[in-house]
């Protein structure tokens, strides 16, 4: 069955998804975008998904008899509006993170999709689906013995001036937020933020660097250093200090070269050279499940946690170093 896909959101992240689905993957057909922008939905349509109808608006293209599926690439602070409405037209969704801006707003997803009694979402965490991070999860299962520390860093080279503090969480530590959660099979409990002194490059509305502390429930220690002005690439870093060893994220694979009296390799700068495949594989896997009418991969209640979570961490980054508890709901039977 091909999946015909209606496109909520047609800016970089849902050109590039319009483009792998067209050219990459298997399974899907652009039918129909929208997009605030109406010349972003044009362009895409001009140079991707030439039969596709361009709508005035996400309820519109949701409502839409020939969309089958929708993708939510639109501003994070529409995400809840569109998903909410997918759940009730009964359509799978794709949403980008975040799944709201709010804790409260995807709880409300939660009780949506609950009420309807069928996974319908799958959350944009394509971490998961990162060769790396799925070999360093069974490295956890079969290796390392039970993990006791995390060590891991998220650095960018470099943030606009409209990058502000409390974005180091929701724009960037959210990442590690769920893939940590996923690897360690753990909740969190609490939350603090520590800060050494701002970085050169730091501009006034932003604490450059800061270094979180997760405690999750089975008595994990997580430290996650978070540096978005770092200058030199974007690097990503991940150790599991276990009970028998202690396993590493990969690096991604770079010609190793011997030059000007100089062992050196290439470090990426763009996140989205970084997981460029695992954009590709989560989305394979959306269209795989949305032909048989449900979702697949990170569900609304992780992003909900997600949500509860990142709530803790920005407080955490107002109390001085003390902890902020973190307390999660049930989960509902729909995602046991």
């Amino acid at each position: 069955m091909t999946v015909r896909i209606g496109i909520i959101g047609t800016g970089a992240i849902g050109r590039d998804h319009a483009r792998r689905i067209k050219q990459v993957l298997a399974g899907g057909r652009i039918v129909a975008l929208t997009d605030v922008n109406r010349s972003l939905a044009r362009a895409v349509r001009a140079d991707i998904a030439p039969d596709a109808a361009i709508y005035a608006t996400g309820e519109e293209l949701i409502a839409a008899g020939d969309v089958d599926a929708v993708l939510v690439t639109s501003w994070g602070a529409t995400h809840e509006q569109y998903v909410l409405a997918s759940i009730a037209a009964g359509k799978p969704c794709f949403c980008e993170k975040p799944l709201a801006t709010t804790a409260e707003g995807a709880k409300r997803i939660v009780e949506a999709e609950t009420a309807f009694g069928r996974r319908l979402v799958q959350v944009g965490f394509m971490r998961r689906y990162d060769a790396g991070y799925v070999a360093l999860k069974e490295a956890i299962a079969r290796h390392t013995g039970a993990p006791i520390l995390v060590h891991a860093a998220h650095r960018n080279p470099s943030v606009p001036e409209a990058y502000v503090t409390p974005m180091a969480i929701h724009d960037t530590l959210i990442h590690e937020i769920d893939v940590l959660r996923w690897l360690l099979d753990d909740d969190y409990v609490s939350a603090r933020v520590h800060y050494p002194r701002n970085a050169a490059r730091a501009h006034a509305k932003l604490r450059d660097p800061q270094v979180v502390v997760l405690e999750t429930r089975k008595g994990v220690l997580i430290d996650v250093e978070i540096f978005v002005n770092c200058h030199y690439g974007y690097d990503i870093q991940c150790e599991i200090v276990g009970e028998d060893g202690i396993a590493r994220l990969p690096e991604p694979m770079a010609i190793e070269m011997r030059l000007g009296a100089k062992l050196q390799n290439a470090i990426l700068t763009d996140w989205k050279d970084r997981f460029v495949v695992a954009y590709d594989v989560e989305l394979q896997d959306f269209l795989k499940a949305a032909a048989g009418g449900t979702a697949a991969g990170p569900s609304s209640w992780d992003g909900y946690v997600a949500a509860i979570t990142s709530d803790a961490c920005v407080a955490a980054q107002e109390s001085a170093g003390a902890a902020v508890a973190i307390t999660m709901p049930d989960k509902p039977s729909l995602y046991s």
